[in-house]
């Protein structure tokens, strides 16, 4: 609440647009006029409105005395119903030598437009009028631009201290900026940092996209910002509980932690005969399709919530759910064609750090894998209004629980890891693609065959064509 001394300094303010001066104390109509109008902001100065009780327009003090009823009647405008949305707004009473002055302190609304039974009110300068149809357009617009996403808001808990700002300097911001913007930036790192939406210049804090990104403990200051996994024995919740993680920190930290007990602690594989004499690998889940469904779930969960996201191993599935149902304008009717981002900042960092690549295709993707490992397609739980959920089933054969099942048809990922290796190293006789190696060896997705066959050849049996620019598009795989 303003202080004594500055109502002293109001009543002698030149800023008209923020202060009305009254001696009446009947008409409430006026009263709830001005309230409206300060709300409502329209010079877009972000101050707080006064209307003072018991002075001139000459900001003289009237003399009148200020009593309990006159401050619980004009207390009572907040709340009657009158003014929609609710304004913000507090009031107090002041003695002066010269009488009493009741001070209504109203700050700019973040849902304008406000409104006085149906009509908004707005201040020009001096003067207190009912807004245009183009100034009503204007406080729509502007209440847009107010709602803010989760991780665009300030954390105000938090310090810059609580930041990885060695990180973000040296390893984050190469990536989202080149060499030569990066240079000529001689901004502090408080100014850069807010440039990319990851600290709050008016309020001196971080967002909650900075922690989440690059905080180092997001923990402490978002309770369910980690990813809970649990092995149950047997096909549900009922099971004994086998093997149990937390995995927790910064996005930048957890991510690639993640993407590694996927590979190691969830990804199994196991020899099937095929005749009496060779034996194909069977997979119980594409690698490929389980990152997407993590990174997403870290990607669209509602950061607010407490629950974790919860990643639950059963014997013959994988049940994905994070907080959160589907969000903006991607709804059941439409879903997986239409996509929005509940958190847009910390979509763009993952992006930048090249976990996702926000082209929609996150569930087509993981779909394809599934069917090209021999996985049935996974089912998704849209319907829930506060959590989003998705089972993947393992497999034919490759759960855990049983005895194995028939063996399903062939796909490209029946060749054993020696024959699929002899017949990359023989197509690879001449340089070749990688986009031209997986089609021989009957794969689609490239990006998944890349790093799970040619990455791990390199050096021993095949070598780079353009060893200097190992992502350039012009780059081919030959036999050493």
């Amino acid at each position: 609440m303003i202080a004594k001394e500055e109502v002293l300094d109001l009543l002698k303010s030149t800023e008209s647009y923020r202060v009305e001066r009254t001696t009446s104390t009947g008409n409430m109509d006026k009263f709830c006029e001005a309230i409206c109008a300060f709300a409502n902001d329209m010079p877009a100065s972000r101050k707080n409105g006064y209307l003072i009780i018991g002075a001139y327009d000459n900001g003289t003090i009237a003399g009148m005395k200020v009593d309990d009823a006159l401050l619980k009647k004009i207390a009572g405008i907040r709340s009657d119903g009158n003014i929609l949305p609710l304004p913000t707004m507090s009031v107090e009473r002041f003695s002066f030598p010269e009488g009493d002055l009741l001070v209504a302190e109203v700050s700019p609304s973040d849902l304008p437009p406000v409104r006085y039974r149906g009509r908004v009110f707005i201040r020009i300068g001096p003067r207190r009028d009912i807004a245009t149809e183009t100034e009503e357009r204007i406080l729509a617009e502007r209440r847009c631009s107010f709602m803010a996403t989760f991780d665009a808001t300030p954390c105000l808990s938090a310090k810059l201290e609580d930041l990885d700002v060695d990180y973000i300097m040296t390893n984050y911001l190469p990536m989202a900026f080149d060499e030569e913007t990066l240079a000529n930036d001689k901004r502090d790192i408080k100014e850069q940092l807010a440039s990319i939406h990851l600290y709050d210049r008016d309020n001196d804090c971080p967002t909650y996209a900075g922690i989440i990104l690059f905080g180092k403990n997001p923990k402490y200051f978002i309770l369910g910002d980690y990813v809970q996994f649990v092995r149950f024995a047997g096909r549900d919740k009922g099971g004994d509980i086998l093997n149990e993680r937390q995995f927790a920190g910064p996005l930048y930290k957890m991510l690639p932690t993640l993407e590694s007990f996927v590979r190691d602690g969830i990804i199994t594989q196991r020899p099937v005969p095929e005749t009496l004499f060779r034996e194909r690998t069977v997979w119980n889940y594409p690698e490929g399709a389980i990152r997407e469904l993590l990174m997403n779930a870290c990607m669209h969960r509602d950061y607010q919530a407490n629950m974790p996201i919860r990643l639950y191993q059963f014997d013959d599935y994988i049940e994905v759910m994070n907080a959160g149902g589907l969000y903006g304008e991607a709804r059941p009717e439409n879903f997986p064609s239409v996509n929005d981002y509940r958190n847009p900042l910390v979509a763009e960092a993952m992006r930048v750090m090249r976990y996702v690549n926000k082209f929609n295709r996150g569930v087509t993707r993981v779909q394809e894998m599934l069917k090209e490992n021999g996985n049935p397609p996974a089912e998704f739980d849209v319907n829930t209004i506060t959590a989003f959920r998705v089972n993947v089933r393992a497999t034919n054969g490759s759960d855990l629980g049983g005895a194995p099942k028939s063996t399903p048809k062939s796909t490209p990922k029946s060749d054993t890891s020696q024959t699929l290796e002899e017949k990359i190293m023989e197509y690879c006789r001449e340089p070749r693609s990688g986009a031209e190696i997986a089609a021989y060896c009957g794969f689609k997705d490239v990006k998944n065959f890349r790093e799970r066959y040619l990455t791990p050849l390199l050096g021993s049996r095949l070598q780079l064509t353009i060893p200097d620019k190992p992502t350039s598009r012009f780059q081919k795989y030959l036999i050493i």
